[in-house]
């Protein structure tokens, strides 16, 4: 099932790199007492060219006054790419599935996969976690897990949240990320950070085109995964 799944995702990919739209995203540190100590906070607005590939543009400056988190490029290639995952043709070879079951979710009927990577390779980053497929199509209507590896040396650790990814129709065809969110607690070895992430994708509009997000019954979502650094 993972090679129609991904078949239906490299569609959904190819689509997405004909719309336009804007990524906020916030981090924020927690404290014991439930208060945020710090927040990092960015807006960018997202297109894709045949020539120059993904093209980010900052509004404004970045908000960052995180005082126990350092976002490393791990943090931010995960933002890029595997908190929005799309299991294309090109990297299903790099990944395992199991069947789940099914259940109704967001209002659609379902088939659960769990996917994990084959192997972890050095340098790459990878989804583990569950999928939420469409019957109908294959399309990926959510996904729920954690970026992986976690990096742990004897000087160091990059320690991932558990994290949610809801996706909403888009001009009634496509399934495109519209909110990413996590709420977990990082075992540091040295302290333990509770952290919240809100990753949202918005205004998808088509090259030239007006376009519109379909949303379907209101959900209530699942409780806040878990975060990280």
């Amino acid at each position: 099932m993972l090679h129609k799944v991904a078949e239906r995702e490299n569609q959904n990919a190819l689509a997405r790199a004909d719309y336009t739209y804007r990524q906020s995203v916030t981090l924020q540190e927690i404290n014991d007492l439930g208060k945020v100590t710090g927040e990092y906070h960015t807006l960018t607005d997202v297109t894709f060219s045949p020539t120059r590939g993904r093209y980010e543009q900052q509004i404004g400056e970045p908000v960052n006054t995180l005082t126990r988190l350092k976002l490393t490029p791990e943090d931010f290639t995960d933002i890029r790419n595997i908190n929005p995952l799309l299991l294309t043709t090109a990297q299903v070879s790099l990944y395992e599935g199991q069947y789940k079951g099914e259940q109704v979710m967001d209002g659609y009927k379902c088939f659960l996969e769990y996917i994990r990577p084959r192997q972890i390779l050095a340098g790459q980053r990878f989804f583990e976690g569950m999928l939420w497929v469409r019957e109908s199509d294959f399309s990926v209507v959510r996904s729920e897990g954690q970026s992986v590896p976690q990096i742990e040396t004897t000087k160091s650790q990059n320690l991932t949240p558990h994290f949610t990814t809801i996706r909403q129709l888009v001009d009634n065809k496509w399934f495109f990320p519209t909110e990413t969110y996590a709420d977990d607690t990082l075992f540091f070895r040295d302290w333990p950070q509770r952290v919240r992430v809100i990753i949202r994708y918005s205004d998808y509009r088509k090259f030239g085109a007006e376009s519109t997000v379909t949303f379907g019954e209101p959900q209530t979502p699942p409780p806040p995964p878990p975060v990280k650094k």
